[in-house]
C-alpha cells in the first residue's frame, strides 16, 4: 500500500529465536503464532522504493504477540538502521504495539536502549527516520523508537501512549476523558508533526522524501532565469492612491487584522507547503506555523508567526503571540533545516511575546533566550522577514539571521509606543509621540543597519498587493541564495555573529 509494487526485499528473515529467560512455553507459543500468522516475528523490515524513493522500510504487526517488542524485534530494528546508515537511507517504520514482550523480561527491556542507540548513530550521519504511528502504539515502543523521528505522522485515532489507559485509570483513580492518548490528542501535546489518512500516507511520506534529498547546495532550483516584478493594474492604481504615511500611520498599518498574515506569503513564494506541529515536549502552539516548503524546487524551512486575519482566527493564534511551546517548535523545526542542510526563512509579525502565568511556569524567558543562542550559530543561511509588528524579545527569538528584510510599513522596537511612553514618562497615551523617537520604521532600520532591505508594499500591503509583494519577496530570496554558492557552513554563522556584535 506504501511501497511501490515489486520493490520490497525484507532482510534479516532468519534472526535466530531464542528464550532468554527459559520461560516456560514460550518457544511452543512462538510457533503456534508463526504458523497462524505465517509471520516470522513482530516486525517485517526491508529496502523498498516509495514513489521511486529508496527507503528502509519496517512494519510492526499486532498480529504477532501485539507486535511487542522481543529481542528479535530489536535486533532486526539495529540490524536494519544500521545497514540503513552505510547505505545512507532514510528509515520509516510503522509502529504498533503493546510494547515490551513479558515473556523476555528486561532483555525486551534492553531492545529499547538498543534501537535509540541505533537511530542516534543514524540521526548523527544527517539522515532521515520518519515513524508512523498507528493503533496502539504503547509502553516501551513509545518509550524507544517510536518518539525519536525526525518526523512524526500518525493516523487518525490511534492509541498512543506510555502507559495504557486501563492503567492509568487505576492508578489515579479516575476515568479519562474521551480522547484522551488519541492520535489528535498527541498533535494537539505537540508529540506529532501530523496526522495522516492512511489512504493519503504514501503521497505524504514520498513528498517529505523528495525534500530530504541529499543536496549540499542552497540554491539547487529547478526555474531558473531572472525575473522581474511588474506591478499589475490594480496595483498600480493603489500605488497612485497611496497618501503619505506618518510613524503613527505605520504602527497602525503595521497593526492591521487585514494585513497580509506569514501563511499568505508562504503560499505565494513556496510550493508544497508541509506544516509541521509541536514542540515535543507540551504543545502545539498555533501563534507559530512552520515546515518544508520548496523555493521553485530548492527545499527550505519555513516558519512564521501568524497572527490571524480574522477576530475567530486571532483567538485562536492567541493574536500571534507565542508561547514558550512556539519558540521551542520553531527551534525544533529550524535544528532539522542545519541537521538536512536546508536555508531558514521566517517571518516576523507579533506584539510581542505572550505574557501569562503560564507563559512564566513554562519559562517564557529561556525559550526565547535559547532560540537567540542557537540561531547564532547555525550553519545555513537564515534569511528573516519583518512583516508587521516586530515586537521585543518576542520579534527578536526569530529574527536571529544572516538579513533581516522589512516592509515598507512595518514596525521593529524594544517595546509598543504605549509601553515606552508609559515607562520612560508615566504616560500611555503619549504613544504616538514615542512612536516618533523610537526609530521603529523600516527605513529607520535601514539607516541603523539594523536591517538589510525594504520590502516596497506598493501602496499598503493588502489583498490587491500581496501578489506583487510575496513575488518581489521571491526573486529576492533566489538571488540572495544564489549569491552565497561558495560560502561554507562555517561562514554563515561567523557572518551572523559579527553581523550582531556590531551592535
Amino acid at each position: 500500500m506504501v511501497a511501490d509494487a515489486g520493490t520490497f526485499e525484507p532482510w534479516f528473515e532468519d534472526t535466530q529465536e531464542t528464550n532468554p529467560l527459559n520461560f516456560p512455553g514460550y518457544e511452543e507459543k512462538l510457533v503456534q503464532i508463526q504458523e497462524k500468522t505465517k509471520l516470522k516475528e513482530g516486525v517485517t523490515i526491508g529496502y523498498a522504493r516509495i514513489d521511486g524513493e529508496p527507503v528502509v522500510i519496517g512494519v510492526c504487526d499486532a498480529r504477532f504477540l501485539m507486535g511487542s517488542m522481543g529481542h528479535v524485534v530489536g535486533e532486526k530494528i539495529a540490524c536494519a538502521v544500521e545497514k540503513a546508515t552505510t547505505m545512507r537511507l532514510p528509515v520509516i517504520l510503522f509502529c504498533c504495539s503493546g510494547g515490551a514482550r513479558m515473556q523476555e523480561g528486561i532483555i525486551s527491556l534492553m531492545q529499547m536502549a538498543k534501537t535509540s542507540a541505533a537511530l542516534k548513530k543514524h540521526s548523527d550521519t544527517g539522515l532521515l527516520y520518519i515513524p508512523v504511528l498507528t493503533d496502539p502504539t504503547t509502553g516501551g515502543v513509545t518509550a524507544s523508537f517510536a518518539m525519536l523521528g525526525d518526523i512524526i505522522l500518525a493516523e487518525p485515532g490511534a492509541l498512543i501512549g506510555f502507559a495504557g489507559p486501563r492503567v492509568i485509570e487505576q492508578t489515579i483513580g479516575e476515568k479519562l476523558p474521551d480522547g484522551f492518548q488519541r492520535a489528535e490528542f498527541q498533535l494537539e501535546h505537540g508529540f506529532v508533526d501530523a496526522v495522516v489518512e492512511r489512504k493519503d500516507l504514501k503521497q505524504t511520506l514520498a513528498k517529505i522524501l523528495k525534500y530530504h534529498h541529499g543536496s549540499q547546495s542552497f540554491h539547487a532550483f529547478t526555474k531558473a532565469g531572472s525575473i522581474s516584478v511588474i506591478p499589475d493594474e490594480r496595483c498600480r492604481e493603489h500605488m497612485e492612491k497611496a497618501e503619505f504615511k506618518s510613524v503613527w500611520d505605520k504602527v497602525k498599518a503595521a497593526r492591521q487584522v487585514t494585513r497580509p498574515a506569514a501563511t499568505d506569503y508562504i503560499s505565494r513564494i513556496f510550493d508544497g507547503f508541509l506544516e509541521f506541529h509541536g514542540d515535543r515536549q507540551f504543545r502545539d502552539d498555533p501563534a507559530v506555523v512552520g515546515g518544508i516548503a520548496l523555493l521553485d524546487g530548492q527545499p527550505v524551512t519555513v516558519i512564521g508567526i501568524q497572527k490571524g486575519t480574522s477576530m475567530e482566527e486571532c483567538t485562536q493564534r492567541n493574536f500571534g503571540m507565542a508561547s514558550p511551546e512556539g519558540y521551542r517548535k520553531a527551534l525544533r523545526l529550524m535544528r532539522q533545516a542545519e541537521k538536512f542542510h536546508r536555508p531558514i526563512v521566517t517571518f516576523v509579525n507579533t506584539s510581542g511575546a505572550f505574557c501569562g502565568m503560564e507563559a512564566e511556569e513554562l519559562g517564557q524567558g529561556e525559550a526565547i533566550a535559547r532560540n537567540l543562542y542557537e540561531m547564532s550559530a547555525f550553519k545555513v543561511p537564515v534569511i528573516c522577514m519583518m512583516i508587521g509588528e516586530g515586537g521585543s524579545g518576542g520579534a527578536l527569538a526569530l529574527a536571529v539571521g544572516n538579513q533581516v528584510w522589512m516592509m515598507e510599513n512595518a514596525t521593529y522596537s524594544v517595546l509598543s509606543p504605549e509601553g515606552f511612553a508609559s515607562i520612560l514618562w508615566k504616560d500611555s497615551s503619549r504613544a504616538q509621540e514615542a512612536a516618533g523617537v523610537m526609530k521603529i520604521t523600516a527605513h529607520d532600520l535601514y539607516d541603523l543597519h539594523v536591517v538589510e532591505k525594504v520590502i516596497p508594499e506598493y501602496g499598503g500591503a493588502d489583498e490587491v498587493t500581496v501578489d506583487t509583494i510575496s513575488m518581489y519577496m521571491k526573486i529576492h530570496l533566489k538571488e540572495y541564495l544564489s549569491s552565497q554558492a561558495e560560502k561554507s557552513g562555517e561562514d554563515f554563522a561567523k557572518e551572523r555573529y559579527e553581523r550582531f556584535r556590531r551592535f
